[in-house]
């Protein structure tokens, strides 16, 4: 409730009738509420939160605060109840003047969501004020010549009010001479006058002393008085005359000092002195207008003396006198209207507040970022302001309500690309020259976890030594994550299968956060050629994104198996030895015997070499033994001195480093052609069964080499055809990848055997293929690998070519860059 001055009670029941009026447009989306000045503190005004549409328990969750731009402290809203009331003093006078609107803009914000309404509190006027003259006293001359009808211009009262409680009525005392007449010119402006209803005679009455009293509109009705002291003159009965009784000119503010603003002239039909005219300022000209212009005594020039601003001052009204030099002095009138034009001297002002920051790299579109305001002090043209950002940035300005905007999210964010952006907002002005101002706000992107950590490649290859020692370090996998903080941290795990009969867990282990990966016992090449495993990299967001490589670690063989020699169909001999019988008659060059050996390694570790050891005493042995082939032939014819019995000492090496030996011993006995030989029958069937086999395997060798060269005729295009068309699987015995590359040393020839089957466990599918490398300059090596049985095959390189050998399941292959020639 309201509670005025000391009246009365009816006006009091008056002014409470009239307290608010609560208005909702919904055209403009803006609550209005009015409200008495000078009301209490905790005058109920609205309940905002309910026009609003909001609910009491969300004020204090969202935040609910109202903004207003220098009056934050008159109305408050109490955040129990949602009732918007007065929280201060507030003058209508004081803040707004004499202005007929008078409002107070109210910002109401609300956040989660960010929310943001307008309120318009209208302070209505009460009547507080009451007229108030110029001058308490105001001394007047007049002279005793002075005609009846005669109207001297008086200055009325003012009233800070307005509406019908600044509407003035004014009364004079009851006097037989004076009368108060006010009229109303084409301006629309009341002027007060005192009219003499007859003749002065100064002899009879040389003073007159008059109150005027001014009463206001308003209810209770307030009034001021003025007294008047006339002073009556003698003789000088014709006072100056204007040539205009109101002067109307327009000035641009800023104009400079000593700009001519107009020219005011009056004129007297006294002559000599009394014609003489003298201009100035009338006495109750306000110290504002009397700072700003000077009047030329002697011309009636009004010029330009101070800073001229269209924001403080639209209008001035300037009271104008002409007195002439006569005894006693006469004076005449005028008013002078300078209306004040606007000039775009203000920069527009800009306000960004409610940041939301930072702004997740997933917000939607539309998400209120901050809220701006502008404003111009000018008018017209030169106070509309339009408003722009930054160009080429995904923000645009949405305009919520008059020279209010938000700054909304216009299209999507992605931190990885831009982490933050420079938002330049520009208000620019329609004046001409146009101003602008600009203000800055950083909009950091927050991120996401929207990024899988990456790997460099889908697949690596790593080469391991077997027999390697337990727990050493193979490889190191490293995944980038293209996120930031806890998003981009990666840790790494094995995906878990089965390798053959075990866990792959037992194989290899990877380190969470460095990624190195371990070998957790030593590999063997001869049991497992190729481990295919996938290692899974995960970050830390919520929820956690990942991404797997594939390994595939190649157990390269090292020379850890010797030679192993195998026994001969039909041999005969104790303790593994080689027994042949061999006829005095065989010539130089024929083969008695054959020395059969595998190795378990691969490549070079695989590749057999054979070696006579020289006989005891250093007698030259009648036999040698070839190279590659381990064929025992004759370097001689046998004669009588040779022993019946030779003992021959093979010595088998392998091509590793260090290199691995085997000695195999030879039995042979020597017999007469015409000779029957003591042996068993067994014996002698084995013997001949020999020499058919050795024919029988020159017939197996040309059946090998066509099949062979079909075979990779065949193979050669089955390869070309997956490679081209079928996409490359994974499984547990999978395709190996890069092939091992073995180099040749400075052999002659090489041997081929077959090889048994290996398992390669790295995913799931066929057997692998195997390669191995011959360099052109040097003679090709044999194929590495377990052998059974070799077969005699001499290669012409002389062309330096390359060779390449390829594993297919149980059977090696040959595969001729260039033409070669077998013998």
């Amino acid at each position: 409730m309201f509670s005025w001055r000391e009246e009365g009670s009816g006006a009091r029941q008056l002014l409470l009738s009239l307290l608010l009026l609560t208005v909702w447009e919904a055209g403009s989306g803006q609550v209005h509420y009015s409200v008495l000045e000078e009301a209490k503190h905790g005058t109920f005004v609205g309940r905002i939160a309910q026009d609003l549409g909001l609910e009491l328990v969300e004020l204090v969750p969202r935040l609910f605060r109202v903004a207003s731009k220098s009056h934050g402290d008159l109305l408050e809203v109490n955040l129990q109840n949602g009732i918007l009331f007065v929280n201060s003093r507030i003058d209508r006078e004081e803040l707004c003047g004499r202005n007929l609107e008078c409002s107070i803009h109210l910002e109401v914000i609300v956040d989660r969501p960010l929310q943001v309404f307008h309120v318009e509190v209208e302070v209505k006027d009460i009547n507080d004020n009451q007229p108030v003259f110029p001058m308490a006293v105001k001394k007047l001359f007049i002279s005793e010549s002075r005609p009846p009808g005669s109207r001297i211009p008086l200055e009325g009262a003012s009233d800070a009010d307005i509406g019908a409680n600044s509407l003035l009525t004014y009364s004079l005392n009851s006097n037989d001479y004076f009368t108060l007449d006010i009229k109303r010119n084409d301006e629309d402006i009341k002027t007060l006058g005192l009219v003499l209803k007859k003749l002065l005679n100064r002899e009879d009455i040389p003073e007159h002393h008059l109150v005027i009293t001014a009463v206001d509109g308003g209810k209770p009705e307030l009034t001021g008085t003025t007294q008047l002291k006339i002073t009556i003159l003698d003789v000088n009965d014709n006072a100056p005359e204007f040539e205009r009784t109101v002067y109307k000119v327009s000035l641009f503010e800023n104009a400079p000092n000593g700009t001519l603003a107009v020219t005011v002239n009056a004129s007297d039909l006294d002559e000599g002195v009394n014609k003489d005219i003298v201009y100035s300022f009338n006495t109750d000209m306000s110290s504002d207008a009397l700072s700003k212009f000077h009047l030329d005594p002697v011309n009636g020039y009004i010029t330009v003396k101070g800073n001229i601003d269209f924001e403080e001052t639209k209008l001035y009204e300037i009271q104008v006198e002409a007195t002439d030099k006569g005894n006693p002095p006469m004076a005449g009138h005028c008013t002078v209207l300078v209306e004040i034009l606007d000039t775009n001297d203000n920069v527009p002002e800009l306000v960004i507040k409610s940041l939301s920051l930072p702004v997740l790299e997933d917000a939607p579109l539309g998400t209120v970022i901050a809220l701006i305001s502008v404003s111009d002090r000018d008018s017209g043209v030169n106070g509309q302001v339009t408003c722009s950002l930054t160009p080429h940035i995904p923000f645009k300005l949405v305009s919520t309500f008059k020279n209010y905007y938000s700054l909304v999210l216009d299209s999507a964010l992605d931190r990885e690309s831009v982490s933050d952006y420079a938002v330049v907002v520009t208000a620019q002005d329609g004046g001409s020259p146009s101003l602008s101002a600009t203000a800055s706000v950083s909009v950091e992107v927050a991120d996401v976890n929207d990024n899988a950590p990456a790997f460099a490649q889908a697949e690596y290859t790593v080469f391991v030594k077997e027999n390697n020692p337990p727990g050493c370090h193979i490889f190191t996998v490293s995944a980038r994550d293209a996120d930031a903080q806890e998003n981009a941290l990666v840790s790494y795990s094995l995906v878990e299968r089965r390798v053959g009969e075990r866990a792959l867990s037992s194989y290899v282990s990877v380190h969470a956060e460095s990624g190195k990966v371990y070998a957790l016992q030593p590999l063997d090449h001869e049991e497992l050629e190729l481990l295919q495993f996938q290692v899974s990299a995960r970050d830390a967001g919520v929820p956690p994104l990942g991404s797997n490589v594939t390994l595939q670690v190649f157990v390269l063989d090292e020379n850890d198996n010797a030679p192993a020699l195998l026994p001969l169909p039909g041999a005969g001999g104790a303790g593994g030895a080689v027994s042949e019988l061999v006829w005095r008659s065989v010539g130089a060059g024929h083969v008695v015997a054959k020395v059969r050996a595998v190795d378990a390694d691969s490549g070079y570790n695989a590749w057999l070499s054979y070696e006579l050891q020289p006989a005891a005493g250093g007698a030259r042995s009648p036999f040698r033994v070839a190279l590659y082939t381990g064929e025992i032939s004759t370097t001689r014819s046998l004669d009588e001195a040779d022993s019946p019995r030779q003992r021959l000492l093979v010595l088998v090496r392998d091509h590793g480093e260090p290199a691995l030996t085997a000695t195999a011993t030879v039995l042979l006995s020597l017999v007469e052609s015409g000779q029957a030989p003591k042996a068993s029958s067994r014996v002698l069937a084995g013997a001949a069964g020999a020499e058919t086999a050795l024919v029988d395997v020159n017939v197996y060798l040309i059946i090998a080499i066509c099949a062979v060269s079909s075979l990779l005729v065949l193979t050669l295009l089955l390869y070309v055809a997956l490679r081209c068309w079928a996409p490359p699987s994974e499984g547990a015995c999978g395709p190996a990848g890069k092939p091992t590359l073995v180099c040749s040393s400075a052999v002659g020839s090489w041997s081929y055997s077959q090889q048994r089957r290996q398992r390669v466990c790295s995913g799931e599918g066929p057997p692998k293929t195997d390669l191995m490398a011959f360099s052109p300059s040097l003679p090709p090596g044999p194929i590495g690998g377990n052998r059974e049985e070799q077969l005699d095959v001499d290669v012409d390189l002389s062309a330096k070519i390359e060779t390449k050998y390829i594993f297919l399941g149980e059977l090696y292959c040959l595969e001729y860059l260039t033409p070669i020639v077998f013998y």
